[in-house]
């Protein structure tokens, strides 16, 4: 199987990330920034954008999964290792779609007190959102309803490690 047809260069994805890194760094200068990169699919995306920031922060993982056997729901498989009581913090998200994992995860957050909450997503759905609040305050593409592959996004846990991000093959 091949990864299919490429969407977005190498190249496109890393200028993006470092456009949504300067405005970032605009916005939370001089103050206390965690990122927090959800894992498996986020982590390329949270190191560009890591790198693109030239302010002091913080960088955090989680990782959610969803509740298998026909249940409904995500859960928290892998929680922060720091405290983010009264910190600034920005969720760096592969993609949002309908807003359900996102939602559960700001909730999550939002219960340990930090001073904001934020979310930049690589790609954006919004024609999909069936959460309404969630806060998006960084979009780099908003995308058609295809699935991708490459850029961290898997199929079978294969093909996150392309550089570009291609639309997955039939």
């Amino acid at each position: 199987m091949s990864a299919g047809e490429c969407y977005l260069t190498a190249g496109q994805l890393l200028a993006r990330a470092r456009e949504l890194g300067a405005a970032i760094t605009r916005d939370y200068e001089q103050r206390d920034l965690v990122l927090v990169v959800p894992l498996r699919g986020s982590f390329i995306f949270g190191v560009d954008l890591s790198r693109s920031l030239t302010l002091p922060h913080a960088i955090d993982f989680v990782e959610l999964e969803p509740y298998h056997r026909g249940e409904r729901g995500v859960r928290l498989v892998k929680d922060l290792d720091g405290d983010i009581r009264g910190r600034d913090v920005l969720i760096a998200v592969d993609v949002v779609d309908t807003g359900l994992t996102m939602h559960y995860l700001c909730k999550t957050l939002r219960l340990r007190e930090p001073a904001s909450l934020s979310i930049a997503t690589l790609l954006d759905r919004p024609y999909r959102r069936l959460v309404d609040d969630l806060p998006v305050g960084y979009i780099g593409f908003t995308v058609p309803d295809e699935l991708f592959v490459g850029y961290g996004f898997a199929l079978e846990d294969r093909y996150r490690n392309l550089p570009d991000l291609h639309i997955r093959a039939a």
